[in-house]
């Protein structure tokens, strides 16, 4: 296929130079051709951790898509003078496809989550987007890879949505995409936002971009994490430094 987007890379993984709007368009018309297509939503974390696991990096390089999801990949990117247009976020192009595929009475399978929240999770969504049908699920909690494979082949879903979390969910595409022509997308921890389990920060936080700020507020656990944002910003600027010189 000839790449619908032009890239910019960051640390070696190249980011889609689009808009929210303009990805989501490309998504459609790929699904609704039964195109195999494997979407990466990265943040800094991820780029990190590509770094310093190569089995990982390979992964992503097999990706068809890799949006910029987090502020960091975004400043980055400006900080490389080569600008990106905007966040597109995994949790906001899952519910914009959720949607459409209402529309559309696309079928889905959602994979990942404790039993409850999926549970729920498949509720919520049968009841805001009445056209869509939930062709599987299954919580993230599984032992043989093999069997919740074939369950994925034999719902014939249009989209896939892994919320097993990075790096499990993008390995996992990576290894069975093969085996069903459909959109697979790695989701993180959005089944835990939607279920209403983790709240999501108001749009004050999103806009001012300090929705980590948020989550680090309600998950002081997480500060380990969000030490990898500074680390990663100076790695970008040294790099950019050297490309001066």
């Amino acid at each position: 296929m000839s790449a619908p987007f032009d890239t910019v890379a960051i640390l070696n993984v190249p980011f889609i130079k689009t808009t929210n709007a303009g990805f989501v368009q490309q998504l459609q018309t790929d699904i609704l051709a039964h195109h195999n297509r494997f979407v990466v939503t990265a943040n800094p974390e991820i780029l990190m951790y590509a770094r310093e696991h190569p089995d990982y990096q390979h992964v992503l390089t097999q990706a068809d898509y890799i949006t910029p999801d987090g502020i960091g990949v975004i400043q980055g990117a400006q900080i490389l003078g080569t600008p990106l247009p905007e966040r597109i976020t995994g949790y906001d192009t899952l519910l914009t496809l959720l949607k459409w595929g209402g529309q559309q009475h696309q079928r889905i399978f959602l994979l990942g989550a404790k039993p409850a929240v999926l549970q729920q999770v498949a509720t919520i969504v049968q009841r805001d987007y009445p056209g869509i049908v939930v062709a599987g699920a299954r919580d993230g909690y599984y032992d043989d890879e093999q069997a919740v494979v074939d369950e994925i082949v034999a719902a014939k879903p249009d989209m896939i949505f892994v919320a097993t979390g990075f790096p499990k969910q993008e390995f996992f595409i990576a290894q069975y995409r093969q085996r069903v022509d459909a959109l697979w997308m790695g989701v993180g921890g959005s089944f835990d936002v939607i279920a209403g389990a983790v709240k999501r920060a108001p749009l004050f936080w999103q806009k001012h971009h300090i929705e980590w700020l948020y989550r680090l507020i309600q998950e002081p656990t997480r500060f380990k994490r969000m030490l990898v944002l500074p680390r990663y910003l100076r790695l970008v600027k040294k790099i950019a430094r050297q490309q001066v010189h």
